[in-house]
C-alpha cells in the first residue's frame, strides 16, 4: 500500500521552459519515500518534495552509509512515457546494498512506486532530446554517532528534467596519481563517497586544462577501468573494447545495452582488460579510431583527445556517421524514446 499526499500546486509554473534547465537543478513536485525498520520496510509513501526534512544526526552525515542510482523516464513523439529497464537499477541497487551493509528494497514495491511517481509527474517529463532524470536514494537515517551499521534506513526517488549532460567532446586525462577504487573497496557499488572522492583529482585536471579524467587500475596503473562517472569503451580497428566489469567498475546498465545492441548489429565486440601502453601502440599505427564513455546521465559522450604522462593523443574526425558510437547512441536513442522496435523489451511503459 502507498500512501499519497499530493502538492497543493505545481511548482513547474514557476518555470518558463523546463527544456533549458541545467541539468540537475531542478525538481519534480513529488518524491517516493519509504522507512526500513525493525526488518521491514513501512511508510512507504508519494509526498510533495518540500515536506520531506531530515535532522544533522542521522547516520548517513557522518559515516556516509548511502547508495544511489541514475535512471531515465523518456517521452516518445505519441507523449508517451516509459522507463528504461528499470528493473536492472533496482537488482543493482539491491547489490550495492549488500556491500554497503544496507537492506535490500522489494523489486515490485520499487517499481510500483517508480510508476505511480512518473504517473504524477508526468507534466516534468519533456520531449527529445530532454528526460527526466531518475535518483533513488537509500542512507542510513538512524539518529546516532555511532560507528556501526544503521539500524534504520531511508529509500527515496526523486526525479529532475534534464536535458544533454556533456554537449562537447572531451579532452581527457589519465589520471596517474589518483584512484577511483582499489581491489576489495566499494568500486562496483554505486556509493555516493566513491564520487565524492573524486571531485578533488576532477578538479585538478579541469585546472590543467582537460574536461575530464579517464582512471586506471589501482595497483600498477596501467589498465583502463573508467572515464570519470561512465563506463569506457576503444575501437581498434573493427573491435569494440571495454574493461570487464570487477569490484573497481560498475556494472553499468547503459553499458550492458550497448554490449547487447553492437552485438546484435554484428559489431565485434571484446570484454577485456585494454593497457594504455596497447592503445598508444594501437594510436601510432592508426588503428584507434574511437574513443568515448556511456552512462545513463550521458548516453554516449564522445573524446577527441587524451593525455597521458603530458603527451597529448588526438583521436580520428568524430564527425563519421559510420562510427560505432555514433551508430550505437543512435539506435539505443531510438529504442528508449520508442523510434525503433525495442527486440529486447526494455522499455517499461508508464503512461
Amino acid at each position: 500500500m502507498i500512501n499519497i499526499k499530493k502538492i497543493h500546486e505545481s511548482n513547474i509554473k514557476s518555470f518558463k521552459d523546463i527544456e533549458n534547465i541545467p541539468f540537475g537543478t531542478a525538481f519534480t513536485d513529488h518524491c517516493f519515500i519509504s522507512t526500513y525498520r525493525d526488518g521491514t520496510w513501512v511508510n512507504t509513501s508519494i509526498v510533495p518534495l518540500e515536506d520531506v526534512k531530515f535532522p544533522p544526526t542521522i547516520q548517513v552525515f557522518h559515516y556516509g552509509q548511502e547508495i544511489f542510482e541514475g535512471m531515465k523516464a523518456y517521452r516518445d513523439h505519441q507523449g508517451k512515457i516509459s522507463l528504461f529497464r528499470p528493473i536492472e537499477n533496482i537488482k543493482r541497487m539491491n547489490k550495492s546494498a549488500k556491500r554497503m551493509q544496507m537492506p535490500e528494497f522489494p523489486n515490485q514495491l520499487f517499481i510500483e512506486g517508480l510508476t505511480k511517481l512518473i504517473q504524477m509527474d508526468k507534466d516534468w517529463v519533456a520531449n527529445y532530446p530532454n528526460s527526466l532524470y531518475i535518483r533513488p536514494i537509500m542512507f542510513a537515517s538512524s539518529s546516532t554517532v555511532i560507528a556501526r551499521p544503521s539500524q534504520e534506513y531511508t529509500l527515496m526517488i526523486i526525479c529532475s528534467p534534464v536535458s544533454v549532460y556533456f554537449s562537447d567532446k572531451l579532452n581527457v586525462k589519465m589520471e596517474t596519481k589518483f584512484v577511483r577504487a582499489a581491489k576489495g573497496g566499494t568500486g562496483s557499488a554505486k556509493a555516493g563517497g566513491n564520487y565524492g572522492a573524486s571531485f578533488y583529482p576532477n578538479h585538478l585536471a579541469k585546472k590543467e586544462g582537460f574536461d575530464e579524467i579517464i582512471w586506471l587500475d589501482s595497483s600498477k596503473k596501467e589498465y583502463l577501468e573508467e572515464a570519470s562517472t561512465m563506463n569506457i569503451f576503444v575501437r581498434i580497428k573493427d573491435t569494440l573494447l571495454t574493461a570487464p566489469t570487477s569490484d573497481t567498475i560498475l556494472p553499468g546498465i547503459t553499458r550492458n545495452s550497448i554490449i547487447q545492441l553492437a552485438k546484435k548489429l554484428n559489431i565485434k565486440t571484446e570484454e577485456r582488460p585494454i593497457k594504455i601502453k596497447e592503445m598508444i601502440e594501437e594510436h601510432k599505427k592508426g588503428n584507434l579510431k574511437e574513443l568515448w564513455g556511456c552512462g545513463t546521465a550521458t548516453i554516449v559522450t564522445f573524446i577527441k583527445s587524451f593525455t597521458y604522462q603530458n603527451t597529448k593523443y588526438e583521436l580520428p574526425s568524430l564527425d563519421n556517421k559510420d562510427d560505432y558510437g555514433f551508430i550505437l547512441r543512435k539506435t539505443l536513442l531510438d529504442i528508449q524514446y520508442n523510434r525503433a522496435k525495442d527486440p529486447f523489451n526494455w522499455n517499461l511503459k508508464v503512461c
